[in-house]
């Protein structure tokens, strides 16, 4: 019997409605060569949402992503909307998935592929072989935290947030970090700002405890502040590192570029029972939206994490991220991913070219 996939598909703003199509394209591909059949819903989130619905987050989106195995998001946000009230703009769509989805768990690899070694701003040598995986608490901490808001204090405005977080939340996402390391280098590093704030001073407290559960697994910790200079200084030292919510955002952009654009790091971001919203972390990039310009590889290898994290489909995962390095190695690529140094055999192309290019790769079994 055919095992019918269903996937909500959530285009959302800028670049997104010209990525996520692509990626669409290539999972069902993908899907097919292992027998299953993909299902498809389409749903409103961000900009666009508020625009056709009035808001961010349409009740039917949420109900459309819990009716599905998994959704996949392409980006929100854009300059039209940022004059709007902080509840009514596009990204409180995403906080809003992230949230009720208890989507909890955010990984974000920083995986550097080999054609791609000049086009990392750091020299080959120190970013060859680069393999991170970045675990972000994602439903706590600063982002989440209340009170907060703008306030009179004292006859002046004052803006409040809140940096919380509850052991619970600390140790499940501790968790999900060991388990990971333990299937990969077993190397695990817990950044926090243990020194100056006491919520990090119990993040490291929590994290710590649980170092004897997981003997193959060796735990080290760092302050935000040095972990964002010695991922620019040497980044192969890290594996899996685990963070909360806003030093997670930060680092993970800082290892975003060390892979030489962030127009290839996918990431997931899952819940308990195994849903997961998959996405690119680029953002909407409105200003080459409608151009032919983006790069759709990393909400390709989105979907490729989705294979491997909510459907458990490792081949189909292995499948699609075979066919980027394939392209790559055809020296094919967009443009934020050309690198310096004038390379022989490298062809610059569009969005929809690169698409087609992925699917030939699959398709032929490459």
């Amino acid at each position: 019997m055919t095992r019918v996939i269903k996937v909500t598909a959530l285009p959302g703003d800028g670049i997104g409605p010209e990525v996520v199509p692509i990626a669409i394209a290539v999972l069902r591909t993908a899907l097919a060569q292992d027998g299953a059949a993909l299902e498809v819903r389409e749903a409103l989130v961000g900009g666009c949402a508020i625009d056709q619905a009035g808001g961010p987050l349409p009740e039917e989106t949420l109900a459309a992503c819990r009716a599905a195995d998994a959704a996949l998001l392409g980006a929100v946000g854009g300059p039209q909307w940022e004059d709007r009230p902080m509840d009514q703009r596009p990204e409180k769509g995403l906080l809003g998935l992230r949230s009720n989805l208890e989507l909890f768990a955010n990984l974000r690899p920083a995986l550097l592929f080999p054609p791609l070694a000049q086009a990392s701003s750091l020299k080959p040598e120190l970013v060859s072989g680069l393999d991170i995986l970045i675990v972000r608490e994602l439903t706590g901490g600063i982002y989440f935290g209340e009170p907060r808001g703008i306030f009179f204090e004292d006859n002046e405005r004052v803006g409040v947030n809140t940096y919380k977080y509850a052991e619970h939340e600390i140790e499940r996402i501790a968790r999900v970090a060991f388990d990971l390391a333990a299937k990969r280098q077993g190397r695990l590093c817990s950044v926090d700002k243990a020194n100056v704030l006491e919520a990090t001073d119990l993040w490291r407290e929590v994290v710590s405890g649980l170092a004897d559960e997981y003997p193959q697994v060796a735990l080290s910790h760092m302050y935000v502040d040095n972990a964002g200079m010695q991922l620019v200084r040497a980044p192969k030292q890290f594996d899996v590192m685990v963070t909360g919510n806003m030093f997670g955002d930060i680092l993970s952009d800082v290892a975003a570029m060390l892979t030489g654009s962030l127009g290839m790091l996918p990431s997931a971001s899952l819940a308990a029972d195994g849903f997961g919203l998959y996405e690119p972390v680029h953002g909407s990039a409105p200003d080459i939206a409608g151009q032919d310009a983006a790069n759709p590889l990393a909400t390709v290898l989105s979907a490729a994490m989705m294979c491997r994290y909510s459907l458990g489909l490792p081949a189909a995962a292995a499948r699609i991220e075979g066919a980027v390095d394939g392209v790559l190695r055809r020296g094919l690529r967009t443009a934020d991913i050309l690198g310096g140094g004038g390379q022989d055999g490298v062809e610059q192309i569009g969005t929809k070219a690169m698409g087609e290019a992925l699917l030939a790769e699959i398709e032929s079994g490459a």
